[in-house]
């Protein structure tokens, strides 16, 4: 595949190369986009996925919130993909400092990455909204009542550990995304179509010369890449580590 050869040699000549990712380093795992508007969602849904995964339809209508997220959302028998082996593989060697991923899955550490910052949270941590129990995600699917809501022992609402429309990321994972993106000596950008803010405004940290961006569709930065790569991210990276 046409820049997998320079993408190796980056690589082999880089000691701080930071990965960041998007929604297309899941699918590969059969996770589908949430956004990808098909004939069951809109027969399912009366409101379009950024309008039910915000705060405020969280807040007034949890029945409807919960129904999305639990068919749309969680997918507790995905596993990591080539992509995900890829990275870990790469950490192992030492190259790779970190993961930052918008991603809620859980997968790159279910391969084994260490330091991964998880932008819009994880479903796997669940927390009540009430006396804050913490409850993992087989926890939380366990304690839906008859109307469908996950409920703590103390009758308080759980909540995933999700980034909604509306809330703020958390500013210390942020910080981190920052630090480590600015100290890169190679960025590798993956699976995501840099359309999301604020997460792809960390894009605009990195100082160096060795900007990565491999994605199957043309995204608004590929201009600003030093190398850009059209196919599958698993098999781009696999082919390279």
């Amino acid at each position: 595949m046409e820049g997998v050869s320079q993408l190796k040699e980056w690589m082999k000549a880089s000691n701080n190369i930071v990965f960041f990712g998007g929604a297309g380093v899941s699918t590969e795992s059969d996770i589908p986009d949430f956004r990808g508007v098909d004939g069951l969602y809109q027969e399912q849904y009366k409101y379009p996925p950024e309008t039910i995964i915000s705060h405020s339809f969280y807040r007034k209508n949890p029945k409807e919130f919960y129904r999305f997220y639990c068919n749309k959302m969680i997918f507790p028998q995905a596993k990591p993909n080539k992509a995900h082996h890829a990275l870990k593989k790469l950490e192992d060697m030492g190259k790779l400092k970190a993961v930052i991923t918008q991603n809620i899955d859980g997968l790159h550490q279910a391969a084994g990455s260490v330091e991964v910052l998880e932008l819009h949270g994880s479903v796997k941590r669940n927390y009540c909204t009430k006396c804050m129990k913490f409850y993992n995600l087989k926890e939380m699917l366990a304690s839906m009542d008859e109307n469908e809501v996950p409920r703590c022992d103390c009758k308080g609402l759980i909540k995933p550990d999700v980034v909604l429309y509306e809330e703020s990321l958390n500013e210390s994972v942020m910080s981190k995304a920052v630090s480590y993106i600015s100290n890169a000596d190679m960025l590798i950008i993956g699976g995501t179509s840099l359309t999301v803010y604020p997460a792809a405004g960390l894009i605009d940290y990195y100082r160096g010369d060795r900007m990565v961006l491999i994605n199957k569709t043309v995204t608004p930065l590929d201009d600003r890449a030093d190398l850009v790569i059209s196919g599958s991210i698993g098999q781009v990276l696999h082919d390279s580590v």
